[in-house]
């Protein structure tokens, strides 16, 4: 069964009992591809619908207040607004999703976004009044649903709602990630293990400094997106096209970001400066850049754990969770899953980087119309780092172990631990004691009682966790 809808490009057949409409399925037609568009976003649709539909309501009363019934204009009748605020509320909670058929790659800056969800809508207002989808005569997607809107107010302003939401998740899960590898830090502070450069030993370190160095990484990350929320919190809703507010009345344009502030609970702002609130895509530029350095962090802390648990290391100072089998012909082998896992997160976030950046710039004159690719980027990133920090948590850090005598003795076989002793004895007596390491393979204790270069006890002391570890020496030290 199939109905028949019109628009000025003509006529299209539509499913009978489908939310959707001639904007949606010109839409599908004209984008044929399947890539998802982002829940998060088309919810945030639906409440800035609601705030719109809430704020037209007090629109109308307060002119009613000042010019009595007969108003200058046509009103919509409350009966209706109240099936579209009913609508619009089950749209801000995901239901209808199904119907949303528009993809995320699209052309139109966000148009056919907008018309589907009015569409969506409609048609449920329509079935609650007792009328079939499509009697558009009793509610229309364009005159009803979308009053006093455009794509370009509605579209941009939900798109930071929904992102406001989700860098609430995200600054969450970054502090919980960082408050477990702190637990790491402390727990750890004085076991001793070299440290490395250039992927060669270098002088002694610990696994606190390891995981102190990742503490101060994350809440960096913490600090940036807590930070985000004060660069994105201006919007443009009441704008209409351009941010000249053309066709819409300033009660309405003036009442509309409060209503939504109301509804979210979020600090929005009416933006100062509406045109170039339309016009300009720096803002999600740098927030991207945010969302970047935190994905440099977490790859960054992943490589490491996975080096240093892998076959290649000679002696496993560290321990990550066995998580998955990892082949279907070699038995027994498991694979770094989860390290591998952030690093093809962390690489996609790059790449969306690059995208966002330059789409951002593509804007043409007083419209980006490239925001829903933009759009759904931004989120993406942020779904796939609240995952990464997800998983960095419960699959890898909650299970990771320290080997301590792994660690320990790899240090005192390391001939760069002789770098402790330079203060002492000097360079060249130094690399004497290395050189005997190296060739012999043994370890200092037993290369200094061949060549008797220092007191045995006096060596002891200064390899203690507590000499090792603090900020330089003082002359009281080596005296």
């Amino acid at each position: 069964m199939f109905r028949i809808e019109q628009d000025t490009l003509g006529e299209k057949q539509i499913p009978a009992d489908a939310l959707y409409g001639i904007h949606a399925v010109r839409a599908k037609e004209n984008f044929p591809d399947n890539s998802p568009f982002p829940i998060e976003w088309y919810k945030a649709v639906g409440i800035v619908k609601l705030a719109c539909y809430r704020t037209y309501l007090k629109f109308c009363d307060a002119a009613t207040n000042k010019l009595g019934q007969n108003l200058p204009f046509e009103t919509i009748d409350k009966k209706i607004m109240d099936v579209l605020i009913s609508a619009a509320g089950e749209v801000a909670d995901g239901k209808y999703f199904n119907d949303f058929i528009v993809p995320a790659v699209q052309g139109g800056a966000g148009t056919s976004i907008n018309m589907n969800i009015n569409e969506i809508i409609t048609n449920s207002a329509l079935l609650k009044m007792g009328n079939k989808c499509g009697d558009y005569t009793y509610i229309d997607p364009t005159e009803d649903a979308n009053i006093y809107q455009s794509t370009n107010d509605v579209i941009p302003t939900a798109f930071t709602v929904a992102v406001m939401k989700l860098l609430q998740t995200l600054e969450m899960e970054i502090n919980n990630l960082r408050q477990k590898v702190e637990e790491y830090e402390r727990e750890n502070r004085d076991k001793l293990r070299p440290g490395y450069t250039q992927m060669q030993e270098a002088v002694p370190s610990s696994f606190g400094l390891l995981f102190s160095a990742y503490n101060e990484a994350l809440s960096r990350d913490w600090w940036r997106v807590s930070k985000c929320f004060e660069r994105i919190k201006s919007v443009n809703l009441g704008g209409g096209a351009i941010g000249t507010g053309i066709s819409i009345p300033r009660f309405f344009i003036m009442e509309v970001v409060p209503e939504l502030r109301s509804l979210t609970g979020m600090q929005l702002s009416h933006s100062e400066n509406l045109a170039d609130a339309t016009s300009n895509m720096d803002k999600w530029v740098e927030i991207h850049a945010t969302l970047k350095a935190h994905a440099v962090n977490i790859e960054k802390m992943a490589s490491d754990l996975r080096l240093l648990a892998s076959d290649v290391a000679r002696l496993k100072s560290i321990s990550i969770p066995e998580k998955q089998v990892g082949s279907s012909i070699m038995p027994g082998k498991i694979n770094p899953v989860i390290p591998e896992f952030i690093i093809s997160a962390s690489h996609k976030v790059y790449s969306n980087d690059v995208l966002i950046s330059s789409l951002s710039g593509q804007g043409t004159l007083e419209l980006n119309a490239y925001l829903p690719v933009i759009g759904c980027s931004v989120i993406e990133s942020i779904n796939l780092l609240i995952a990464c920090n997800q998983t960095l948590l419960n699959n890898l850090f909650s299970g990771l172990i320290i080997n301590e005598s792994a660690g320990y003795q790899s240090l005192t076989h390391s001939p760069s631990i002789t770098t402790a002793l330079t203060p002492h004895i000097g360079y060249h007596k130094a690399a004497e004691l290395a050189i005997l390491m190296k060739n012999k393979k043994i370890d200092i204790f037993e290369a200094n009682s061949i060549l008797k270069i220092i007191d045995t006890e006096k060596l002891k002391t200064i390899l203690e966790p507590g000499n090792l570890l603090k900020l330089g020496f003082s002359l009281d030290e080596i005296c």
